[in-house]
């Protein structure tokens, strides 16, 4: 691979000591994503259960919005500490301790019998669910070469739309057909499964590749890796990436694309069920195809990013403003599938911050990432629910929140890029003569 994009912006280098990739490489980051997978479809399952859970527990959208905005709250709050403590206990640990909490979070919310229950179930499942993608994106790092990093991480996202795919088949259908106790609790028995084959084989990294040691020195110590990182343009940019690009499609999917289809567009529901299908398959197809473009060509990670945003704002903008108060289902079926890219386009957020920090700050720089699109989805479900419930439902008026936080991301973004790309640049250039004066070993 060139080490210089077409565009002349660095690509992707392969480090000395880098890990060889191969099959057990990918059977052991295989455990890791399917901790993953399962989490996504634990977090996604109220998505297609939204309209059940206002009927089982009598609340209405302000207070069922609470549900996913205390789940999110609880996840985005622990990105950073998840990202420091992957850095020093490894993702061994790290994932079997998320795949319990969100286990037994699944298993409560399913046989809670009142709506106080149901939040603390919820809140027990984001906290498992928050442990699970950093420690994913970490067990990549250590067990493929650097320059298949975009890859992997738009593949570890893929196994999320996966989850996210079972959660409006597999799950809606069971939930219509077997109710809500044997659906959520059933389900519970996936995480049971993941967290054994964490404790049984999975690795934190092979042989011969152990991390350097780093001492650690109290809080002190703490303070210093995150600061660390955030100091980075490259973490920061990162961050409005996955934050800007993100939301529109979890805020959808998590739990207002079900109601605003059925409610407000007049669609059945399984019409709007097949809908949100949409959303979960274009991203599958999209990651890949980002991936592939990001790991041949790195300069092309911002024009992505920034295209996506743009797509979606002009399409979220056609169907509020469609006269007549509904939206015709090719513009609804145009809609889903450019939400559909959001997913893998935040994955590109990960992509700068990787170059910026050490390997022993890589947890840490990604928890700073990810709270981006999680701080984002969880402003915007609280802001739709306050707005259904002040306008007596207009769902256009609570929707147009989506442009606010849109058009803040897109500032950070062109106030940061130019720092990012002069650092990066550096940095090559430094990594190729360091490379070239490596002494022989004897």
């Amino acid at each position: 691979m060139s080490p210089r994009s077409a565009a002349g912006a660095p690509g992707p280098i392969s480090l000395p000591g880098d890990p060889p990739g191969g099959r057990r490489a990918a059977l052991i980051w295989g455990i890791g994503v399917s901790v993953y997978c399962v989490a996504v479809v634990f977090r996604t399952s109220l998505g297609v259960a939204g309209l059940d859970a206002a009927d089982r527990f009598g609340v209405g959208a302000s207070a069922l919005s609470t549900f996913s905005i205390l789940q999110l709250l609880v996840y985005a709050g622990m990105q950073i500490p998840v990202g420091v403590l992957v850095d020093r206990l490894g993702t061994k640990r790290v994932l079997a301790i998320g795949a319990a909490l969100f286990t037994l979070g699944q298993l409560g919310f399913a046989l809670s019998p009142s709506y106080g229950t149901a939040l603390a179930a919820r809140v027990l499942l984001g906290c498992g669910d928050a442990m699970t993608f950093i420690s994913v994106l970490r067990l990549g790092g250590r067990w493929f070469p650097a320059r298949r990093g975009p890859l992997i991480g738009q593949i570890a996202a893929l196994f999320g739309m996966v989850g996210n795919l079972v959660s409006t088949v597999v799950l809606a259908r069971l939930l219509d057909e077997r109710g809500w106790v044997f659906t959520f609790g059933g389900s519970s028995v996936a995480g049971a499964v993941v967290l054994v084959l964490v404790l049984c084989f999975l690795k934190d990294h092979p042989e011969g590749h152990e991390p350097a040691p780093v001492r650690h020195r109290g809080a002190g110590s703490v303070r210093r890796q995150i600061a660390g990182s955030w100091r980075e343009p490259g973490t920061r940019l990162g961050m409005w990436v996955h934050f800007t690009t993100q939301f529109p499609a979890m805020v959808f999917m998590l739990l207002w694309g079900m109601p605003f289809l059925v409610e407000a567009e007049g669609l059945t529901r399984e019409t709007a069920g097949a809908l949100l299908t949409l959303v979960v398959l274009v991203s599958m197809v999209v990651g890949l195809v980002y991936g592939q473009i990001i790991a041949r060509h790195h300069a092309a990670r911002l024009p992505l990013a920034l295209g996506t945003v743009l797509a979606t704002a002009v399409v979220w903008g056609a169907v509020l403003a469609y006269p007549g108060g509904r939206a015709p289902l090719w513009l609804l079926i145009t809609l889903c599938a450019v939400l559909g890219a959001c997913g893998p386009a935040s994955m590109i957020g990960f992509d700068f911050a990787r170059p910026a920090n050490p390997p022993e700050r890589q947890g840490t720089a990604s928890g700073i990432v990810n709270v981006g699109g999680f701080t984002a989805s969880m402003t915007t479900l609280l802001a739709i629910g306050l707005l259904l419930d002040s306008s007596g439902g207009d769902y256009r008026a609570a929707f147009s929140s989506v442009f606010v936080l849109e058009a803040l991301g897109v500032v950070q973004i062109l106030r940061l890029r130019g720092r990012t790309a002069r650092l990066e640049r550096e940095r090559l250039v430094a990594s190729r003569v360091e490379a070239v004066h490596v002494p022989a070993k004897a």
